[in-house]
């Protein structure tokens, strides 16, 4: 059974109004700031020749796609952002990894 539009016989409230995002964040932008991402870090890490030049290139990575992703967030696709934000924590999470991996298994390796 459908609702009709009220008459106008009987008065009721006026309809609550509906919200919507001006610009909603959608699948296709996350998935390209992310892929975008995760291939800037590869990039970075194939310039690293030891385990502390690898650290350190990949905390300069992770801080410019940090900026980058705020860049967006403020003047740009939101989704991409968003994407950028979480491809970058998880390459920085990565390498944190592996650093402590390796510091458990063969030393301080900074």
């Amino acid at each position: 059974m459908q609702s009709a539009a009220p008459s106008g016989l009987f008065p009721s409230r006026p309809r609550r109004p509906t919200f919507r995002e001006p610009h909603p964040v959608r699948v296709p932008a996350v998935a390209a700031g992310a892929v975008l991402t995760l291939a800037w870090q590869v990039l970075v890490a194939l310039f690293a020749t030891s385990m502390r030049g690898l650290f350190l290139l990949m905390v300069m990575a992770v801080v410019v796609a940090s900026v980058v992703a705020g860049l967006l967030l403020r003047f740009g696709d939101r989704g991409a952002a968003v994407g950028v934000a979480v491809a970058a924590a998880l390459g920085g999470s990565v390498t944190a990894g592996i650093a402590a991996a390796r510091w458990l298994t063969l030393g301080w390796p900074l």
